[in-house]
């Protein structure tokens, strides 16, 4: 990038011409001398800032995933590998309004800069370039330069205190639904059979062959294991975009719970975004990454349930849903209560679900369905940590 006027230059410039103008037509020539002296002080600007500066930058972001309003700390590192002076320049990061002033450098000498990003929204950040500014001391002139590389800062929503709900069928032998999904590793032992032609040679029972006097084998089966399915409600008109990030950090809150309790997730959404862990830390940062950058669908005509929550098959654990001013529609919920042990409609926002405190009672017709109308995302974990309690 080469120099550049600032606003105060330009300003400068218009009064200097303006000036001599005046000078020569009224004669006097005090405003043509000064008229002279505001360009002498462009020129010795553009001359002072005519050398870029030659450093080495580097940043670093501490941490790259942070929640929202906690502090994401950037670190830089500036060193002079020249034999010269470096003059003190500006570094301001592209992407975030931030600048920071760095000081004259020896030859050989480096400076370590810290310094805070904001994490005041929700979303997946590009941090940098940074951008190198030399400006003269009266600010009339400065030359801009690109340098480093740039970083992603993910910023996910607040995370609030929850309660994990167990639901669904906890580990155990001879007893319980089995599934055809669960986790690696997860084979219980079921029943004890005869041999058929296929089975594990390393699964034949000897005791029972021996008392028998025929081939038996164990016959393992997975159960079911908790589950945790949350559908997030995407589409504008059921929220408000700064209720939509209040319904953002309640789903935020209720899967970590989840999957830190060791339950598999599913987090998807009315727009059709799906994702599907298994519990722990690994996890968690998967769920986080999706919300930082679930957005809202404009589309006024989109359905509550996508279809990859409505097909066969899919079943077990608990479904909660959290929405916003639910009406009528709700009823659709009827065609997917079946498939789990559980089901939590939460709505939040002013007008909420348009229902009082909790409630065990049928919503709009999908029986057993517990529900929680809250104005914000603490007040409604407040009530689910009740319920679950």
């Amino acid at each position: 990038m080469g120099m550049r006027l600032t606003g105060r230059g330009i300003g400068l410039l218009i009064v200097a011409v303006l000036g001599y103008g005046a000078g020569e037509l009224a004669g006097y020539p005090l405003l043509r001398v000064l008229a002279g002296a505001a360009v002498g002080a462009v020129l010795a600007g553009a001359a002072m800032v005519f050398r870029r500066p030659r450093v080495t930058v580097r940043r670093e972001v501490l941490p790259d995933r942070v929640e929202r309003g906690r502090p994401a700390l950037a670190r830089l590192l500036v060193g002079n590998p020249g034999e010269r002076r470096q003059p003190g320049f500006t570094a301001r990061e592209h992407g975030v309004d931030l600048a920071v002033p760095v000081r004259p450098l020896a030859p050989g000498a480096e400076a370590t800069y810290h310094y805070e990003l904001p994490t005041r929204r929700r979303g997946r950040f590009t941090v940098g370039p940074l951008v190198l500014e030399r400006a003269d001391p009266f600010g009339l002139v400065r030359r801009p330069l690109p340098a480093g590389d740039t970083a992603t800062l993910w910023v996910f929503p607040k995370l609030h205190p929850v309660r994990a709900l167990a639901s669904g069928h906890p580990r155990h032998h001879h007893e319980g639904a089995t599934t055809d999904d669960s986790l690696y590793g997860s084979a219980d032992l079921r029943d004890v059979r005869e041999y058929v032609v296929g089975d594990e040679v390393r699964h034949l029972h000897w005791k029972a062959t021996a008392r028998t006097g025929q081939l038996m084998v164990r016959d393992y089966v997975d159960p079911e294991h908790p589950r945790f399915t949350l559908l997030l409600d995407t589409r504008a008109k059921m929220l408000a975009e700064d209720e939509f990030e209040e319904a953002a950090e309640l789903a935020a809150s209720l899967v970590h719970a989840a999957a830190m309790a060791g339950h598999r997730c599913r987090l998807i959404t009315s727009t059709g975004e799906d994702l599907t862990v298994s519990g722990g830390t690994q996890a968690t940062r998967r769920l986080m990454d999706m919300l930082c950058e679930v957005r809202q669908d404009p589309a006024a005509d989109r359905p509550l349930i996508p279809t990859a929550l409505s097909r066969k098959g899919v079943r077990g654990g608990c479904l909660v849903v959290v929405t916003g001013r639910a009406g009528r529609e709700l009823s659709a919920l009827a065609v997917v209560r079946p498939h789990f042990s559980t089901m939590v409609v939460l709505g939040v926002g002013t007008h909420g679900l348009g229902m009082d405190g909790l409630g065990v009672h049928g919503v709009e017709g999908v029986q057993r369905a517990r529900r929680i109308s809250a104005a914000d995302a603490a007040e409604a974990v407040r009530r689910w940590n009740e319920m679950v309690s």
